[in-house]
């Protein structure tokens, strides 16, 4: 059961059990694949194996912690997303789960677009050889120089997500001699979140412009008149961490009605639709995220239908997994520091990382899996809470956690499903050094983005 987040933040003296967890698994040892990379397993010894690479030989090689990566698993997560959508639809990587020009360049070659949303993440993916043509750029509050940096380079999309920008597009697109393909970013009033969603009034938010009260209609006709812009579809994203599709059927509905809006008012039927990403994964064994295939299939039968329905052509449909692919790709992988025994309650585990590699558990209050992957253990299961080395008491990795009651100082443990966000969002918090990122496959290790030195932090302190 998902936990809501403390207004005020973690909790300061948050020790009791919640008894929100579940009872130990039968085997301590066990790697469920639903959470773990394709190719991690066990040897012979008991070490966990990545890639054909014991992670005992990445923590004596590379150091810890250490995000590891199994590029074999990415390459092959990509292939299936694209090949559930085929040649009709268009699959956008969302750059901001985690992005480096060792993943731009795989994606290229697995036939994937990028999706950004600032100017580094553009420059990062034309930088790795990614053709402009197969860029979008999002975000809520783009620069100037951002937008005219993106038309330079010839993207394929501009996503507007406000009045002013419509404008402020049109017009470098315009003052460049280009006219820049766009999408208009509209909010539905439909917000999903893992299993729920609510069909209501949730425009609310930072991001796109509101179909309620005729806005989103009112920027396709500011839109159409502006010579700078082209025009080419609407955008809609909903959620996060969505395992449900009911919350895309309500949305669907909503934008195939402003298409066929545009219709009627205007005579364009405008030639394409995204729906953004946000398809859950599995951090647990108790998540049960959907296939591609399954996916690609439930999205566009609900866009045919309600197209059919409206009789307007189907547009060509976009879509935006990141989570999907890089999120269940990677773990983290950590040295077990202090032991911390509390009687009655629980036994605190510190490793070598924390908050500052992933913040997303005090953000919010995510759950994540763990195990010992230098060795097996027949000991009996102890309630541990995993947390980190920051001065801070709310640096927890994973909150309620069953390990070996013979877990001591010195042991490896990881944590799987963080391909997604933990290196995007990492910090120096502390003036800790953010690790580096090992892509692994068949036997060989390489890093693609380097640990950070203490040279790294003073030559930015300009003193």
């Amino acid at each position: 059961m998902s936990r809501s987040a403390h207004p005020a933040g973690p909790r300061h003296a948050d020790v009791l059990p919640e008894g929100h967890y579940s009872a130990p698994p039968a085997d301590l040892n066990a790697l469920d694949p639903k959470v773990w990379a394709e190719t991690v397993t066990r040897d012979e010894d008991g070490v966990v194996t990545v890639g054909g690479i014991p992670v005992t030989r990445l923590a004596e090689e590379i150091g810890t912690p250490a995000y590891v990566l199994d590029e074999a698993d990415f390459r092959a997560r990509a292939r299936a997303w694209r090949t559930a959508f085929g040649t009709g639809a268009d699959v956008f990587y969302a750059g901001k789960a985690f992005l480096s020009r060792a993943v731009v360049r795989w994606l290229h070659e697995e036939g994937l677009n990028v999706d950004v949303c600032s100017g580094g993440e553009l420059a990062t993916a034309l930088s790795a050889g990614m053709p402009a043509e197969r860029i979008a750029f999002h975000g809520n509050n783009k620069s100037v120089d951002e937008i005219t940096r993106a038309v330079e380079a010839g993207v394929g999309h501009i996503v507007l997500d406000s009045f002013q920008e419509i404008v402020r597009v049109a017009h470098i697109a315009q003052g460049l001699g280009r006219r820049q393909k766009v999408l208009i970013r509209i909010t539905v009033g439909v917000e999903a979140h893992t299993h729920e969603f609510i069909a209501t009034a949730h425009e609310d938010q930072k991001f796109g412009i509101p179909l309620a009260g005729g806005q989103a209609a009112e920027a396709v006709r500011r839109a159409l008149q502006l010579d700078g812009l082209e025009l080419v579809g609407i955008h809609s994203h909903i959620g996060s961490q969505i395992f449900d599709m009911s919350g895309f059927e309500v949305a669907a509905h909503r934008v195939v009605g402003l298409l066929k809006d545009i219709r009627d008012e205007h005579g364009v039927e405008l030639p394409e639709i995204d729906l953004g990403g946000g398809l859950g994964i599995a951090y647990t064994s108790d998540d049960d995220p959907r296939e591609p295939h399954e996916i690609a299939k439930a999205l566009t039968e609900i866009v045919t239908r309600e197209c059919e329905a409206a009789k307007l052509r189907t547009p060509r449909i976009s879509v935006e997994p990141g989570r999907a692919i890089v999120g269940p790709t990677a773990f983290t992988l950590y040295e077990v520091g202090t032991i911390k025994p509390l009687d009655g309650l629980r036994t605190y585990v510190s490793v070598d990382g924390g908050m500052s590699d992933n913040i997303r558990t005090a953000l919010y209050d995510a759950e994540y899996s763990i195990a010992l992957v230098s060795r097996t253990s027949d000991a009996e299961p102890m309630l541990a809470r995993v947390v980190g080395k920051h001065c801070e008491s709310g640096d927890i990795v994973v909150r309620d956690a069953f390990l070996p009651a013979d877990l001591a100082p010195g042991d490896l443990v990881a944590v799987p499903a963080t391909g997604a966000y933990c290196r995007s969002m990492a910090s120096n918090y502390n003036h800790v050094l953010r690790p580096p990122v090992v892509a692994v496959r068949d036997g060989e290790a390489r890093v693609i983005v380097r640990r950070e030195t203490e040279e790294d932090l003073l030559r930015l302190d300009v003193g």
